[in-house]
């Protein structure tokens, strides 16, 4: 198999985390957590006060470097995943935007009809990525084998949602809108951002990571018909032109399109809280799954976080689960409850 060849030329193939991706035997399931390099750290904290801001972090290789090692150090996670934001692609592609308090990403000036569509220019040479390729580099020096490090990027129909819509939204009614009267445009655009990321992937795959995963964050948004239309095309194209490492792909509130999932050309489906893992399993008998501890659950005792644990554990199948949350680490967890969650899982064996 090409992809284990390259990862055991990496001298990680052997690591829990890649055996589950790859379809190998393993005697308990690995775990990591989304947005594990957070807030929640004092120490990122520490890192972001003498930074300025999450964007000056992304910007500096050595800091976006020293708060992903983070929580392999301090909470013992069995993966790193390398810190950086879904929407560089879009400032790569010439959108720029800030992080508002309390707002979070407001573009200054989204793409709103078809013919914005000639502003965007082509990533191969976008310092902001190298940035990010630079940051890559230094952590899989740092790890030199000792966990996986996942690169990511957003999908297509999230990225779009936010390059439409100008900042973040409950309804995203503008990007629908765009949907619905300017379909070919739409495509147009998702087209673009789809090569944009296979680009800027590969280019993380370059630099060092072991594996990709591709977050939708926006797609329970979408009806059914929408999805199968206007996102899970793009994400096929993504996984097809991403052979090199395994891929995981988590569409966040996409449980009616389980069965297509299916089809897409990846190892790995990411679910959220809301999927019952007895549910989701049947529909990807030769896939692993990833999650689905709602993030909420660390806020319990640690009593209460492994006994939660347990019962999610015991719900997955056997050697074909990545134990993860549902969606990201929150701000105001205490870093002992996640570590309460990550102990649970590594002391569980099948």
């Amino acid at each position: 198999m090409e992809v284990e060849g390259k990862l055991l030329s990496m001298g990680i193939a052997d690591h829990v985390l890649m055996k589950v991706a790859l379809g190998k035997e393993v005697s308990r399931p690995p775990v990591w957590a989304m947005r594990q390099a957070g807030r929640y750290l004092p120490q990122y904290m520490a890192v972001r006060k003498q930074a300025g801001s999450f964007k000056e972090m992304i910007a500096h290789p050595e800091w976006a470097a020293e708060v992903t090692l983070q929580p392999i150090e301090l909470i013992g996670v069995d993966a790193a995943i390398i810190f950086s934001d879904i929407l560089v692609v879009a400032e790569a592609m010439g959108l720029n935007y800030k992080l508002v308090p309390n707002k979070g990403p407001v573009f200054d000036q989204p793409i709103r009809n078809l013919s914005d569509l000639s502003s965007l220019r082509s990533i191969s040479e976008s310092d902001n990525l190298v940035d990010t390729y630079d940051a890559i580099r230094i952590v899989s020096r740092e790890l030199h084998g000792k966990c996986p490090l996942i690169g990511f990027a957003g999908a297509p129909w999230t990225l779009f949602c936010y390059m439409t819509e100008g900042s973040g939204s409950k309804t995203f009614s503008h990007a629908k809108r765009l949907l619905y009267q300017n379909p070919a445009g739409s495509h147009q655009l998702l087209s673009a951002i789809t090569q944009a990321t296979i680009t800027y992937l590969k280019g993380q795959i370059e630099a060092g990571v072991n594996l990709i995963q591709v977050f939708d964050s926006w797609a329970g948004i979408l009806s059914p018909t929408d999805f199968e239309e206007f996102s899970l095309p793009y994400i096929h194209k993504i996984c097809s032109a991403i052979e090199e490492v395994p891929r995981i792909v988590f569409a966040k509130g996409a449980f009616y399109a389980l069965e297509q999932l299916n089809d897409l050309p990846c190892e790995v489906i990411g679910l959220d809280w809301q999927t019952h893992p007895s549910f989701a399993k049947r529909f990807f008998p030769h896939k692993a799954l990833q999650g689905n501890l709602d993030p909420n659950t660390l806020y319990a005792a640690p009593k209460e976080i492994k006994a939660r644990t347990l019962q999610m554990l015991d719900a997955f199948p056997k050697g074909k689960h990545i134990a993860n949350l549902g969606h990201g680490m929150y701000p105001d967890i205490h870093p002992d409850h996640l570590k309460a969650f990550v102990h649970t899982v590594q002391d569980y064996s099948y």
